[in-house]
Order: structure tokens, then sequence, then C-alpha cells
């Protein structure tokens, strides 16, 4: 038998058939093969012209910097080595760098929104109906703090131009703008939603910055009710009537730095919850709305009530501004009563459910305001935060606030004393001053706060859930547990007296993301089975959607896509927000 040195897999291939190949004895790093072939063939033309080819491929193989039989020295080697990877990946960016657009197109494509030409084409028209300084922005910095959130863990993009209107034809115009164009557009105003409501679109999309429109445009005080622009906060709103010395206030109080418009779009409520309701209660008398299609619609009148047909007030409380962008809003105030706080600790959830279960039942259950519990975990945050001149014992802690005139606030303090003594209370105090009362409180509202300063270095990954009020102590011991067995640091708030409540989970990105999700999901599936929901008032944004149909039913959420495309065929409005897709 003949061995034979090869210099390449395509001259084997090419003289296979001719040389009657036994076997490939070895395939070296340099690409030699050893071939044996049959007795007889060594001396043949055809073996003559095989190895006349195979040298000639052998040669130029010698002044490959990665061959053994390179003639310069090592360093020589290496040097040539370096070189060519570095021209091969300069080579490879630029390919990247200059087909960045044609994939951008490609994706555009896909989905029916506006080509990169397009969108660039849009700013500029854009950039022509707003002149004015800092009404659209396109400094890359800023378009990707609007389109993420640094307490938000969910997928998200920077938006492609940032327009700040200040009324509802302003609103108009950019609507009018992304519709010819086929370009997403995002309201944003407060930034304090937590599901990525205000994520920007992959393809890039127009972010409407509600929070220049912040008026109050009227404060109707013998009727209780005020208008006001989309982008006005709650708190600021509740201010100016303290200010001008009505007594009267909006109950609605969510996260501190909300507006008007991001608490229609998400369906909020707060602390007042329990007494007041939420924003789907009758709180918004009515609303100014600028459709897909460019036209504006007033839902209702200014009447308290009305039966006129579809509640199409409601129909965008909770939307998330997928039907429409809200400009203005008619907000119910309630009358401003006196308020006395007061706070009760607890060996466990259980009892503290049970004593707030019976005390909202009571005759005097409806001056309780707000019941908020605060876990043995959030106490000792609070302490470790340093935001409290003295330290609160470390239990589980309910904190009321009742209202009313000083005889009912009397009377109804005197039960909620009984009650909670009677479910086991370690103790009862209430607030002996007004600027105690209020620190109090605030040490409530600023939970998320104090749970990061308690924590240094680490992120925190805050959800809600809702489920009937009976079963929020199992939902609590079993979330807890959960939260201990994986290695999870956590703290828990909740509106107890309708069932609601916040996990804020504690974690190092780096190592315990995965973790941290699985716990939020698991949490999740916990409360529907209790036949909850999986928000109570954050909105599903993109972190919630994933759950619909199981809380839902298929038909309910094909229900909602059907609105979603009579309204918006087009799917620019906040695309990809509480339904996944209509198209």
């Amino acid at each position: 038998m003949a061995k034979v040195n090869f210099g390449g897999l395509a001259q084997l291939r090419k003289f296979r058939k001719g040389l009657y190949v036994d076997s490939v004895n070895r395939l070296t790093r340099d690409a030699k093969v050893t071939l044996t072939v049959k007795p007889g063939l060594a001396g043949s033309s055809l073996y003559r012209h095989f190895s006349t080819s195979v040298k000639s491929n052998i040669q130029p193989l010698r002044y490959s910097p990665w061959s053994s039989e390179f003639p310069g020295s090592l360093r020589t080697r290496l040097i040539f080595q370096t070189t060519l990877c570095a021209v091969f990946l300069v080579g490879l960016t630029e390919y990247f760098i200059r087909d960045k657009s044609k994939v951008a197109s490609a994706v555009a494509s896909a989905t029916g929104y506006a080509s990169p030409k397009e969108l660039h084409a849009a700013i500029e028209e854009l950039q022509t109906a707003f002149p004015e300084p800092k009404l659209v922005v396109t400094d890359k910095q800023e378009l990707k703090i609007y389109g993420s959130s640094e307490h938000s863990y969910h997928p998200a993009s920077p938006h492609a131009v940032i327009i700040r209107p200040k009324s509802t034809d302003d609103v108009v115009k950019i609507v009018n703008t992304a519709r010819k164009y086929r370009i997403p557009i995002v309201p944003y105003s407060g930034a304090t939603s937590l599901e990525g409501h205000f994520s920007g679109y992959p393809t890039g999309s127009i972010c409407i910055d509600m929070s220049s429109m912040d008026k109050i445009l009227a404060i109707n005080v013998d009727d209780s009710d005020l208008i006001c622009q989309a982008g006005a906060r709650w708190e600021d709103i509740n201010q100016t009537l303290k200010d001008q010395g009505i007594p009267l206030f909006f109950p609605l109080d969510p996260g501190p730095g909300a507006t008007i418009g991001g608490m229609v779009g998400t369906g909020c409520s707060g602390t007042n919850a329990v007494r007041y309701g939420t924003a789907k209660a009758e709180w918004f008398l009515n609303l100014t709305v600028v459709l897909p299609n460019g036209q504006v619609v007033k839902t209702r009148r200014r009447a308290r009530k009305s039966a006129t047909g579809f509640d199409t007030t409601k129909l965008f409380i909770g939307a998330e501004g997928t039907l429409g962008i809200v400009t203005e809003a008619t907000l119910r105030l309630a009358p401003l009563l006196p308020v006395k706080v007061a706070m009760a600790q607890f060996p466990d959830v259980q009892r503290a459910v049970s004593a707030v279960q019976e005390i909202l039942n009571s005759p005097q259950g409806p001056h309780i305001q707000c019941v908020e519990l605060l876990d043995d975990n959030m106490m000792a945050a609070i302490n470790t935060a340093g935001l409290v001149d003295k330290p609160y014992p470390v239990e589980d802690t309910l904190f009321f606030k009742i209202q009313g005139d000083a005889v009912s606030i009397q009377r109804a303090s005197e039960v909620v004393q009984s009650i909670v003594e009677k479910h086991g209370s370690l103790q009862f105090n209430f607030a002996s001053t007004d600027q105690e009362a209020e620190e109090l409180w605030q040490n409530r509202k600023y939970a998320l706060m104090s749970s990061l300063a308690a924590h240094p270095g680490l992120r925190c990954w805050t959800t809600d859930v809702c489920v009937p009020v009976s079963r929020l102590p199992q939902l609590v011991y079993e979330t807890k547990k959960d939260l201990r067995e994986s290695n999870l640091r956590s703290t828990i708030v909740g509106h107890v007296g309708d069932g609601n409540f916040h996990a804020l989970i504690l974690f190092d990105r780096d190592r315990e993301y995965d973790a941290v999700s699985g716990a939020v999901h698991r949490l999740v599936h916990r409360a529907i089975a209790l036949d909850g929901t999986c928000t109570g008032e954050h909105g599903v944004g993109l972190g919630k959607r994933e759950y619909l149909r199981d809380e839902l039913g298929a038909s309910t959420v094909d229900l909602m896509k059907t609105i979603k495309k009579a309204i918006d065929p087009l799917n620019i409005m906040n695309p990809g927000k509480v339904v996944k897709s209509i198209l």
C-alpha cells in the first residue's frame, strides 16, 4: 500500500472516485490527510496527476501563519495572526454597522410600522410643527431614559423622539403624524409605573411627554369637581385645594409623583381605596381623549350620573394608552374630613387581617379611611433606613386612618381598639399630634425608598396582586415562606382592607435575577388560584400580560383585542401593552 499526504478536503473529494480510497488514516490540524490507496495505483498516471496537484496545494500553506511549516519565527507568526484577526473584526463591524439600517427596515416591514427613512421624515415633520426649543427631543440619552425605568425589569427600547405638547390640539397633530407614517405612540408623564407601561417600541416610537400639560383648568366648588389636564399630579391638585382654603380633596392616592393621565391609564387606587374605591369608581366624571384617527372625544358631560348608553369613560380607564391619549379629565372631589392615625401590632398576619375584617363589618367601618399592613420585614427596613426619629417594634403592623367629626372619631377609635385587643394586638397607639400622624403615614407611602435604603446596593422588584380579603393571610404566609426558601430578602406592604398587597423583593441583579423572576411568577399564579388578580392597581403593561388568559379566560382577552382593533386598527397606540398583538 502507498501513502499519500493530501493538502485539503476539497482535493480529496475531487479525486476520491478515481483513487479507490480504502481509508483515511488521520486528519491533522494543517488539513494534511494520509490516504491509503490500492497497490498498483501508485505508479499510474492518475496517481502522478494527483501527487502533482497535492504538491501545488501544499506549497501555499507554508506561508499561512497558522501552519506549522511557516518559515518565520514564532513571534512573526503571532504578529501575522493578530493582524489578520484585527482586519477580520474591523470588516465584520463595518458590515454590521452598514447593515443596521437594513435590519431595522426588515423589522419595520415585518411589523408594518415605519421604516427608518419614514421615521426620519416624521421627526422632521414634527420639528416643523413644534419649532419651540425643547418641545422635540432626539437626544439619545433622554430617549433611553424615557423608554425604560430603573424599577422595571421588562423589555425596553429607547424611543425615536420625544414630543412635549401643551394642548389637546398639539396631541392631535402628533397623532395625525404618527398615523400618517404608522409610528407607535407611547404616552408618558409621571414615570411611576412599574410594569413597562412606557417602554419604547423596538422599531422606533413617538413618546408623548404629557408633563407640560399639568394645568388645573377649573375648580367647581359648589359641584365638588375639578377639571385638569392629564399631566397634573394628584398631590399638586390636593395641595392647590388646600392652599385655596377649599375643604375638598381628590381621594385617589397612588405612588408619589403619579399624574392623572397615568392614574386613568392603569386604573389606579391607593391607601384610600378601602373607603373611596379605585379609579374605576365614579371619581373620573369624564375624559377628553384623542383617538388614533385624530378625532377628539369627550366621554360625557359633568353631571354626577348619566345613563346615556355605553360608559365610554370607563373604556379608557385601565386601557393604558392603548385606545387613545387622555388629555383632560373632570375629577369628582370629596369633603376633607378630620383624621386620626393609629397603629396596632400583632404576632402574625392572620390575627391582623381577622381584626380588620371585623372592624370593617362593624357600624364604625365607614369611618375607616385607610388600613394598611406592613410586615415585620418592612418595619425593620423603616428602622434601618433611619427615616424615623425613634425605631418601631419589629412586628406585623396595621396603620389606621379614622375619619369623621370629633365624636365619630372617638366612637370609631374605641371600637377599633377593642377589636384589635380581642384579636391579640401586642400594642395599640394613636399619633399624639398632627405632625406625628403625618410622619407615621409618610413612612407607609415611602415604603419603596425605605426598603432600598435599608439594603444599599440591591435592586428592588415591586409587584402587586389582590385576593378576597379572607384569602390574604394564606397568600402572605405562603409568599413569605417561598421568598425565605428562595433566599430572597423582601418587605410586604398591603391595602389589607381590600386584599391588595405589594411584595418588594430586594436582589442582586447579576446573581439573583432568575430567582426573583421565578418568585414573582409563582406569587401571581398563587393569587389567581385564590380567586384573585395578577394586579390590583399597578396595571398590566408588559409585565402582567402573560397572566391575563389564566385570570380572565381566552374569550375575555379576545374581546379586549376586538375592541382594540376596532378603535386602533393600525395598532399605533402603545402597542404590545395589555394585550400582546391584535394583528
